[in-house]
């Protein structure tokens, strides 16, 4: 199975091209922060070259720039290609299937109101935008037994338990 999951922010802004066919290719460098730190307490990270393609290649060039923290999901492709000296190059990257947006919209500086370059989110009048702050949530009363009508009261014993 051929499957990369990566987590980080672009190195610098995409590059969007089109194909002779007329599909949309994006270009972009993730950087991944790496899971240790070295001897000076530093924390490294890993720089992956990605690729997408289609309308998610327009969203991702559209929507996202240097610094933008992205989740991609695809799978690693290994090619060669003769360079113009003539040497053998060889290119490894992450074909990305999926790429969500998780830098919110203010902070990317653009008005995107869709979180994920592959699905719509609902974006809503600002006089009905759903709020959620945690310092007006409700709480239930529990004073009375919320299942009290739920039907019989049944007991266990440890001889009912199967191990």
């Amino acid at each position: 199975m051929n499957k990369a999951l990566l987590v980080g922010r672009l190195t610098r802004d995409p590059e969007l091209r089109t194909t002779p066919g007329g599909m949309a290719v994006t270009r972009f460098t993730i950087a991944v922060s790496k899971p240790f730190v070295d001897k000076n307490g530093e924390r490294g990270a890993d720089f992956i070259n990605c690729c997408s393609f289609g309308r998610q290649a327009d969203n991702i060039s559209k929507y996202c720039k240097k610094g933008s923290l992205v989740s991609a999901e695809g799978r690693i492709s290994t090619s060669s290609y003769d360079a113009q000296d003539g040497t053998k190059r060889y290119v490894t990257e992450v074909v990305c299937d999926n790429v969500t947006f998780l830098t919110p919209k203010s902070a990317n500086g653009s008005d995107n109101s869709s979180a994920n370059s592959s699905y719509a989110t609902p974006s809503y009048p600002q006089e009905e935008m759903p709020v959620s702050n945690s310092m007006e949530m409700e709480t239930a009363d529990l004073s009375e037994d919320p299942f009290k009508s739920f039907g019989e009261e049944i007991t266990l014993t440890s001889d009912d338990l199967p191990f």
